[in-house]
């Protein structure tokens, strides 16, 4: 464990989990609390309001950088993956100095052994995400789970960027018995409304600039499932993608919200939301939005 001191304020660094579980049994009491943001690092700043809402809300927070192996099922993406932890704590000192930061290696996460346990989410792992990215969420399931069972948070926080993950995480919680309560946070977006990700760092900036498109293509089709059926609406964006060669659409669906299933027709008493993923060269990017 190391702590840094930045203009008086002192950074609790853990680069192993035994280190850390001892740690928290000497700051935890029966009525405290503690928070946690799971991250892969190169920090934002949806990052930063996670950690943020975590400091409001509990005693203590506990913040993880760890680039999951088992969640990639491209190895090309793991290794340009960024990784920039000088600078990703430069921007957590100044929040707070109950951020805890646990930065493990692969090793000390899976022991050797670095493979996903397979997870039984109720058919949720296999929509969108689950369905163009196999044995993701496994991936994600594993790596949850591990951090939740040597963190013991009270609350963890995860953005609503990553709608289905957020489903899966809560699901996990819920067949694992899990004494944590998950929470959902509303999307950071940039000044052009692009959806804040690591992966926008890739971006050229002209790239970054275009890929504005994301965002305004869900509003307008937003609009258009008020008034017209769900196959109109995919029908509108397959057609507003196909117009542009810069951006390669891999999928646009339109599903119920608690089962994530897609729909064919509309429902007054349900909640949809839609969910995108678009390509930018190499660079995958995804999005989603309510429609009620």
């Amino acid at each position: 464990m190391f702590a840094l001191n930045f203009n008086n304020t002192t950074m609790h660094i853990f680069y192993g989990k035994a280190a850390l579980i001892g740690y928290l049994k000497t700051i935890k009491t029966a009525n405290s609390t503690l928070g946690f943001v799971p991250t892969m690092g190169a920090l934002h700043k949806g990052h930063l309001a996670l950690m943020q809402r975590s400091i409001k809300e509990n005693d203590d927070t506990v913040v993880s950088i760890f680039v999951n192996p088992t969640q990639f099922n491209n190895p090309e993406d793991l290794d340009k993956y960024p990784r920039t932890l000088e600078e990703d704590v430069k921007k957590m000192r100044g929040l707070s100095d109950k951020i805890i930061l646990y930065a493990p290696s692969v090793d000390d996460i899976y022991e050797g052994n670095t493979v996903s346990q397979p997870f039984d989410f109720d058919g949720l792992e296999n929509q969108m995400e689950g369905k163009f990215r196999p044995g993701h969420f496994n991936g994600v399931g594993t790596i949850v789970k591990r951090l939740f069972e040597i963190v013991t948070p009270t609350n963890a926080y995860f953005g609503e960027k990553d709608f289905q993950q957020l489903q899966i995480v809560k699901k996990m919680v819920e067949k694992n018995h899990l004494p944590v309560n998950v929470v959902g946070c509303p999307i950071f977006r940039e000044d052009n409304q692009l959806a804040m990700s690591s992966r926008n760092e890739r971006l050229t900036t002209e790239e970054r600039k275009e890929a504005a498109i994301i965002y305004q293509t869900l509003t307008e089709a937003k609009e258009i499932f008020h008034t017209q059926s769900p196959e109109e609406t995919i029908e509108f964006v397959e057609n507003s993608f196909k117009e542009n060669e810069k951006f390669d659409l891999e999928y646009f669906v339109i599903a119920d919200e608690s089962t994530l299933l897609p729909i064919d027709n509309k429902s007054k008493d349900k909640k949809y939301r839609a969910f995108i993923a678009v390509f930018v060269n190499s660079i995958r990017l995804i999005d989603t939005i309510s429609l009620n």
